[in-house]
C-alpha cells in the first residue's frame, strides 16, 4: 500500500459539519474545497473554506444530492478526497464508487460495508453470523400479511414493525394486540415504500424501556479495528435524537466489554474502514445487562454526535478519518485510547416547541450561543444576519460541554441551553435546557420514551413568568421616557441606567403569545441584558432559552381577545402571503378577511377582529414572513 496524505479536501456538506471539518483539516495542512447551493451562497463554510464551488438551486436534490455535479465540483478545483459528511451523500454506496472510480480519495468506509449494512434484514442475519446479539424476531423473505401476522403471534405481542430499508422512523409502528397488526403493517409497508421505495419489514420483539446505545467504532486498512466505547442516544422525540451522552450512565465494566465487542466484530464482519457506529437496543427495565443488548443497525459514517466521543476520549475523530483515508494505520491501540469525565450535547434546532415542534425559518436578527470556554464547545453552521431556509436540516447548532462527573456535565448543558439567545427565528434551547435539568434526567432515568412521558413539562407553558413581563414592561416605559435607539435591533444601550421620573401606572397590559398579561411598573433600573426592541415595536424578553416578544395592548381590549382585539394582526407561524384585502386608510369591518397566509400548504386568513380602519400595514403578496411579526394594525371606529 502506498501512502499519499491528501492534499485538497472537498466537502460534500454543509453546514456545522462543513465547518468542523474545514477546521481539523486546516490544522493538518489540508485544504479544502466548500459546495455551496444558492441558499448557501454567503454561508459561513463557503467563507472559511480555501476553495469553494457553486453546484446548484437550492432544494438538495438539485445541489447537494446531485452526484455529477459533485463529482465535477472535485475535478474542477482539483480536489484529490472527498469527505461527505453525514446526511445527503454519506451512506450512498454508488456515491463512494464514483468517487474511488474519480481516483478521488473517500473518506468513507468500502462500499461494500455500506451495501452490507444499508438494509436492516441483511444486516442482522450477517450480525448474527459474526456472533453479534441481534433482537428477536423475523428477517424471512415470505412477506405476505398471514406470514407476519403468525410471526407476530410467534414472537409476542407487543412487537415492533420496520422497515427493512428504513431509519429516522419511518415504516416503523409498535403494535401492541394481536387485532390492530394488520393496519399497522398496511400503514407501515405504505410508509417505507413512499420513503425508501421499498415496502419490505422485518418485525423484533417490543423492548418496553428500551435504551438507545451505541458504540463508536473505527478501523484502518491494515485490518485494525478498535472502539472508542459508547454513547447514550436514549432522549428521543419521534426516533430523532434531542441530547447524547458519553458514557453511557449505569454502564458496569462487564456489560461495556461485552457491548464494544459486539461491535467490533461487527465492523470486522463487514471489511469495515474508517468511522463508524454500531446501535443496539438495550432492555433497561432491570438497568444495563451485557445478556439484554442487542444489534439495532450500523451507520457507515461520522455521527452528528461524535463530539462526545472527542470530547472523553481527547480525539479528533475528523483527524483519523483522513489518516485512514490516507492509508495511515489507526494512531492508537486500544489499551492507548482514555476515557476520561462525561460528555453531554444538545442539538438545537429552529423549531417551535410550543407550536407542535414546527420548523421555523427567517433571518437570524440575533443570534447568540453562549461562549466556547473550558469545557463547552460550540459546533454551528449560521450566524447573526444569516438565514435559516426551508430547504435543509433544521439544526443549527450542537451544544457540547465536558465535565469531570454526569451530574456535573448536565448542568453546564442546562446552562448552556438557557443562555442562547435567537430571534426572530424560533428554537428549541428552553426545551433542551429543562431536559437536562429534570429531575429523573441528573438521575439517570433515561430510556426512549422520557421525552414522551414528561412532554407538558419539558415544553412549557408557553407563557412567560411574572419576572419576564416586569422587564418587558420596564422596558416599555423606559423607551416611552426616552429617545428610542436609532437602530432597532439595538440591545436597549441608551436606555440603560435610566430611571423612571414620577408616578407611573401601576401596572401595565401587554400582549404575548396570543394572550393579553399584565405586569407590576416599578420604579427601576432597566437592565438590558437578553432585551431586544424590534421594529414592529415589540420588546423580546429572553429567559432560560426561550424567548418572549411583548407587545403594547390598548386599555380597551377585550380581556379575552389577545393581542388581535388590540388591532394587531400578527403571523402565526411562517410562511407566504398570498393576498391582501385591504390598504391603509380603508373601512373594515368585523371578520373581513385583511390578509391570506400560505403555511404548511394551506391557507390561513387574518380577519379584522374589530370594525374600524386599518391603519399600518407590513405585509404584501408574495412575501415570506415569520412566526410572531406585526402584519397590520387596525384601530376601532367610535
Amino acid at each position: 500500500m502506498t501512502l499519499r496524505p491528501i492534499r485538497r479536501l472537498l466537502i460534500a456538506n454543509r453546514g456545522e459539519i462543513a465547518r468542523r471539518i474545514i477546521r481539523t483539516a486546516r490544522r493538518m495542512g489540508i485544504e479544502t474545497v466548500a459546495l455551496y447551493s444558492d441558499a448557501d451562497r454567503h454561508a459561513p463554510h463557503v467563507r472559511e473554506a480555501d476553495f469553494a464551488a457553486h453546484i446548484g438551486a437550492s432544494p438538495a436534490r438539485e445541489s447537494y444530492l446531485d452526484q455529477a455535479k459533485v463529482l465535477a465540483a472535485a475535478k474542477a478545483t482539483d480536489a484529490d478526497a472527498i469527505h461527505p459528511g453525514y446526511g445527503f451523500l454519506s451512506e450512498n454506496a454508488g456515491f463512494a464508487e464514483a468517487a474511488i472510480a474519480a481516483g478521488l480519495f473517500w473518506v468513507g468506509p468500502p462500499a461494500s460495508s455500506i451495501r452490507a449494512m444499508g438494509l436492516k434484514d441483511a444486516a442482522k442475519k450477517l450480525m448474527a453470523e459474526a456472533g453479534v446479539p441481534t433482537t428477536p424476531g423475523y428477517l424471512g423473505e415470505d412477506q405476505s400479511p398471514e406470514r407476519l401476522e403468525a410471526e407476530a403471534g410467534r414472537i409476542g405481542y407487543p412487537v415492533l414493525i420496520k422497515a427493512v430499508a428504513g431509519g429516522g422512523g419511518k415504516g416503523m409502528r409498535r403494535v401492541d394486540e394481536a387485532g390492530a397488526f394488520a393496519a399497522a403493517l398496511a400503514a407501515a409497508k405504505r410508509e417505507a415504500a413512499a420513503s425508501f421505495g421499498d415496502d419490505r419489514v422485518l418485525l423484533e420483539t417490543y423492548v418496553t424501556r428500551p435504551r438507545h446505545i451505541e458504540v463508536q467504532v473505527f478501523a484502518d486498512q491494515h485490518g485494525n479495528v478498535v472502539h472508542l466505547y459508547e454513547r447514550e442516544c436514549s432522549l428521543q422525540r419521534r426516533h430523532q435524537k434531542v441530547i447524547e451522552e458519553a458514557p453511557a450512565p449505569g454502564m458496569d465494566a462487564a456489560t461495556r466489554a461485552a457491548v464494544t465487542g459486539a461491535a467490533v466484530r461487527a465492523a470486522e464482519a463487514v471489511g469495515y474502514q474508517g468511522a463508524g457506529t454500531v446501535e443496539f437496543i438495550a432492555d433497561a427495565s432491570e438497568g444495563l445487562r451485557a445478556d439484554r443488548i442487542w444489534f439495532m443497525e450500523m451507520n457507515t459514517r461520522l455521527q452528528v454526535e461524535h463530539p462526545v466521543t472527542e470530547m472523553v476520549t481527547g480525539q479528533d475523530l475528523v483527524e483519523w478519518q483522513l489518516r485512514v483515508a490516507g492509508g495511515e494505520p489507526l494512531p492508537l491501540k486500544q489499551e492507548d485510547i482514555p476515557l476520561n469525565g462525561w460528555a453531554m450535547e444538545a442539538r438545537l434546532y429552529a423549531e417551535s416547541p410550543a407550536s407542535g415542534f414546527l420548523p421555523s425559518t427567517g433571518p437570524l436578527e440575533h443570534f447568540r450561543l453562549p461562549d466556547a470556554a473550558d469545557g463547552v464547545r460550540i459546533d454551528t453552521g449560521v450566524e447573526e444576519g444569516g438565514e435559516v431556509t426551508p430547504f435543509y436540516d433544521p439544526m443549527i447548532a450542537k451544544l457540547i460541554v465536558h465535565a469531570p462527573t454526569r451530574t456535573a456535565a448536565a448542568s453546564k448543558l442546562a446552562d448552556a441551553c438557557a443562555e442562547v439567545e435567537v430571534w426572530p427565528v424560533k428554537t428549541n434551547a428552553g426545551f433542551l435546557s429543562r431536559c437536562a435539568a429534570h429531575k429523573d434526567f441528573i438521575a439517570a432515568d433515561v430510556d426512549t420514551g422520557f421525552i414522551e412521558a414528561r412532554l407538558e413539562a419539558l415544553v412549557g407553558t408557553g407563557q412567560p413568568a411574572e419576572a419576564v413581563a416586569m422587564r418587558a414592561a420596564t422596558a416599555f416605559a423606559h423607551l416611552d421616557a426616552a429617545d428610542r435607539p436609532s437602530t432597532p435591533w439595538s440591545p436597549l444601550s441608551g436606555a440603560t441606567g435610566f430611571r423612571l421620573n414620577g408616578h407611573p401606572r401601576a401596572e401595565a397590559r401587554l400582549a404575548v403569545g396570543g394572550e393579553i398579561v399584565t405586569a407590576p411598573l416599578v420604579d427601576a433600573d432597566l437592565d438590558a441584558e437578553g432585551l431586544l426592541i424590534t421594529e414592529e415595536d415589540q420588546v423580546v424578553v429572553f429567559s432560560a432559552g426561550d424567548a418572549f416578544a411583548f407587545t403594547r395592548a390598548a386599555a380597551e381590549a377585550a380581556a379575552d381577545g389577545g393581542p388581535a382585539a388590540d388591532g394587531l394582526l400578527i403571523s402565526p407561524m411562517p410562511g407566504r402571503i398570498v393576498s391582501v384585502g385591504a390598504a391603509v386608510g380603508d373601512k373594515v369591518v368585523k371578520g373581513q378577511a385583511i390578509i391570506t397566509l400560505e403555511a404548511m400548504k394551506m391557507e390561513h386568513a387574518l380577519v379584522a377582529p374589530f370594525d374600524g380602519t386599518l391603519e399600518a400595514l407590513n405585509a404584501k403578496p408574495g412575501d415570506q414572513v415569520i412566526e410572531g411579526i406585526v402584519l397590520a394594525r387596525l384601530e376601532k371606529a367610535g
